[in-house]
């Protein structure tokens, strides 16, 4: 008798398992359909992280520790001829095109500190169809980075932060430069070696020649530091700061890589257009005329003050003057015309031969004025 209220559970039990193998095989309701969609077209209309490769930071590595390593060039006083000779050294050993493309790559990662920038290009990656356009525009002319908008605040940071390079190099330069002068002074205790013709002259230049050649290799560590600080758009600790168009190709270049960065465009996949962006013959030509000039003036000079005038002009002063030319644009400004009438009509004067004066004596020119020659002289 008891088996009958058992098979009726058993029963019941199946029924249950039918209902819900049942609902299995219906599938999702319409609800969860609906919620499926809307998730699949959220992320479509998400845009792709942003990406920058990691040579772009080995490039921008290469700038930083140079530059770092020049800002401890002594500035003046020094104490004897090889001291001189391991400043000139130190600031000689590095190639025009690595340095010149590393300043570029470093001012694309400082871009992608400028949260306004990277939101003002990243809007434009949410559509697959538009991103695609504007990496293509920029790609064709990296001058349509500069009109996205948060260019301004990009630029200046830009500006500001490499401006302060060319500001610590003037001041070491202006010091090198005056310390040629003041050791030549009878009073300087320096000045018996420092007039004093250099032993091995021609070593010393194929040295500075040949450290110019050696391939700068990129700081691990540095590298690292960068590539985090480019992909995160924090780390660097940079101060804001706005700067209007004109900017200048090298500026304009970096504010190109930062957007693809920013675009999600900048990965390994588009090293190749990164890397073309970091060429800039003006920038490159600078640095390679700084040194052509450096090369110059030691082949001329003699005693070891001239090599101090060397250090300053052609080493320090031209780093400050190149780096500033990078990011910088000279502006002449010319005042609006002014009325001033008709100039009075002067009575002609019968001209008389005027006397000519013995020329005066005029001071032997030191030898360190004659190599005062270089990109410029700022």
């Amino acid at each position: 008798m008891k088996s009958a209220p058992l098979r009726r559970g058993v029963s019941a039990v199946a029924i249950v398992a039918a209902m819900i193998l049942a609902s299995c095989e219906s599938g999702p309701s319409k609800a969860e359909l609906e919620a499926q969609r809307l998730a699949a077209e959220l992320a479509a209309r998400q845009p792709p992280p942003i990406s920058l490769n990691q040579g772009v930071a080995e490039a921008a590595s290469i700038y930083v520790a140079f530059l770092r390593e020049a800002r401890t060039i002594q500035p003046g006083g020094f104490p004897d001829a090889e001291s001189i000779q391991a400043a000139i050294r130190k600031g000689a050993s590095y190639d025009a095109e690595q340095l010149s493309r590393g300043l570029i790559a470093y001012g694309a990662i400082i871009a992608m500190q400028s949260p306004e920038f990277v939101a003002g290009v990243r809007q434009y990656a949410i559509d697959p169809a538009q991103r695609q356009q504007i990496v293509a525009q920029i790609v064709a002319d990296p001058a349509y980075a500069a009109t996205l908008p948060g260019a301004d605040a990009a630029a200046g940071l830009i500006a500001s932060t490499i401006g302060k390079d060319s500001v610590a190099m003037r001041a070491i330069a202006e010091g090198i430069e005056q310390d040629a002068y003041t050791i030549q002074g009878r009073s300087d205790p320096r000045r018996r070696w420092a007039t004093t013709p250099i032993a091995n002259r021609e070593v010393r230049l194929e040295g500075a020649k040949h450290l110019s050649e050696v391939n700068m290799l990129p700081s691990a560590e540095e590298s690292a530091q960068l590539f985090a600080a480019g992909n995160s758009g924090t780390g660097l600790a940079l101060e804001p700061s706005r700067k209007g168009p004109p900017y200048t190709p090298a500026v304009v270049r970096s504010l190109a890589i930062a957007a693809l960065g920013a675009l999600g465009a900048g990965g390994d996949e588009a090293r190749v257009n990164t890397e073309a962006l970091t060429h800039e013959p003006n920038s490159e030509f600078c640095l390679n005329m700084s040194k052509l000039m450096l090369f110059q003036c030691l082949a001329a000079s003699r005693p070891s003050y001239e090599d101090i005038f060397c250090l300053g002009r052609h080493v320090t002063r031209d780093l400050a003057t190149c780096t500033t030319e990078a990011t910088q644009i000279t502006t002449i400004i010319v005042g609006d015309p002014q009325e001033t009438g008709a100039p009075a009509r002067t009575p002609v004067a019968t001209a008389t031969p005027a006397q000519t004066a013995a020329p005066a004596a005029t001071p032997a020119v030191v030898t360190t004025q004659s190599l005062n020659t270089g990109p410029t002289t700022r």
